[in-house]
């Protein structure tokens, strides 16, 4: 391959933001790696699972941090939805700050924790606080590197760990592929029953993705312009995902590119006050008719055909609708999926990924370490853990 993303592999090696750009590239072969690591452990999860789902009063809770939390933000309302259980998803760095707030003694826990690293101070004080606050505690770790301190420290005979493939620990200094295999597993993991008969719409997931990957010329085009800020907007699995997407230019941009991330509904109170003229705006479009009236409401109010300002509207499948409402409109497919909205995360976070890495060549930076000064670390660092007594 001599371009990626438009970029001269050459150049991009020579320069910096090689290392990014090709993990972004890479994923969907990380993802056929990833679905056969979860398939290959669906007995394993099935009996790990099973028992626990059907305790009284049980609480799961999906953890990390940074990007790691947003996975779970992603996809905890579509799991909530499907299992009728309390289902959080609670960062660790909320939940170090104020244990008690979050881990409950006397109630079952099932406790999901990712991590790329499985490094990060308080991912791994969240898991101690844990064993020592709640009686009845249940893990899985998953994670990305095998040789982290959560991988190493779960206990195999009481709880689980989905190492992801190898590659899934990304090299460069922003979360990638990782943030997208952990979102698949997750969403696997609670529909193990369904693999085989969703197996052939999954990996039409990971063809589209690596279709969109082929032709980012729109997005190019969308980089190239001259936008100085930038709001992603999504409803349900989508608001992780748009939390994840401002967080990724905002890291990759040393912050140059002013970013906010919000619902549809939520926008107008407030947030919208940052539109501009070097503004643009893109908004993940769900499925869901219900969902998607007050998505198509917002459109009809911020579309003007002759603004600066721009709209760029992400759906999976074309709307002439949508198209007429919107500047710039990504389609992925021409029929909608048998899976859940939160497996499209997948493919809709290529768009602010190519965004993120093609605005940070832009401005000089050099997206592979955008922070040179080591002021924000790949891996955080100076972070104090300080003992909890209860």
């Amino acid at each position: 391959m001599d371009k990626i993303f438009g970029n001269n592999v050459e150049k991009l090696k020579s320069e910096g933001g090689y290392i990014t750009s090709s993990e972004i590239y890479n994923q969907p072969s990380v993802w056929r790696d990833t679905f056969k690591i979860v398939e290959s452990k669906r007995d394993e999860l099935k009996a790990f699972l099973n028992p626990i789902l059907n305790k009284k009063d049980l609480k799961i809770i999906f953890t990390g941090a940074g990007t790691s939390g947003f996975i779970g933000d992603t996809v905890v309302p579509s799991i909530k939805k499907k299992l009728n259980l309390d289902v959080e998803s609670l960062h660790t760095t909320d939940i170090v700050a104020d244990p008690e707030a979050y881990l409950k003694k006397d109630i079952p826990t099932l406790l999901i924790s990712f991590a790329r690293s499985g490094n990060s101070p308080e991912s791994v004080a969240t898991i101690k606080l844990a064993e020592d606050l709640v009686d009845e505690l249940y893990q899985i770790v998953i994670t990305c590197n095998k040789d982290g301190k959560l991988a190493k420290n779960i206990n195999p005979k009481t709880d689980k760990s989905i190492i992801l493939p190898e590659e899934s620990n990304d090299k460069g200094f922003a979360m990638t592929s990782s943030y997208t295999s952990m979102v698949l597993s997750s969403l696997m993991i609670f529909d193990l029953e369904n693999l085989d008969n969703k197996k052939k719409d999954i990996n039409k997931l990971f063809t589209i993705g690596e279709e969109l990957l082929d032709d980012t010329e729109m997005i190019e085009s969308i980089s190239n312009s001259n936008f100085k800020k930038i709001v992603y907007l999504g409803a349900g699995a989508f608001y992780g995902l748009a939390r994840e997407s401002s967080l990724k230019l905002l890291e990759l941009t040393q912050g140059d590119i002013v970013t906010k991330y919000d619902t549809p509904l939520g926008f107008r109170h407030g947030p919208k006050s940052i539109m501009d003229d070097q503004t643009l705006i893109v908004m993940y479009l769900s499925r869901d008719e219900y969902t998607r009236k007050y998505e198509i409401d917002l459109l009809k109010e911020l579309y003007n055909p002759d603004s600066k300002y721009k709209v760029l509207a992400v759906s999976e499948t074309y709307s002439e609708e949508v198209d007429d409402l919107s500047h710039y409109h990504i389609a992925l497919n021409e029929s909608e999926l048998k899976l859940d909205k939160a497996y499209l995360a997948i493919d809709y976070v290529i768009v602010p990924q190519v965004i993120s890495v093609l605005k940070s060549l832009g401005t000089g930076i050099n997206p592979d370490n955008p922070s040179p000064d080591g002021s924000v670390n790949r891996v955080v660092k100076g972070v104090s853990i300080y003992p909890y007594n209860k």
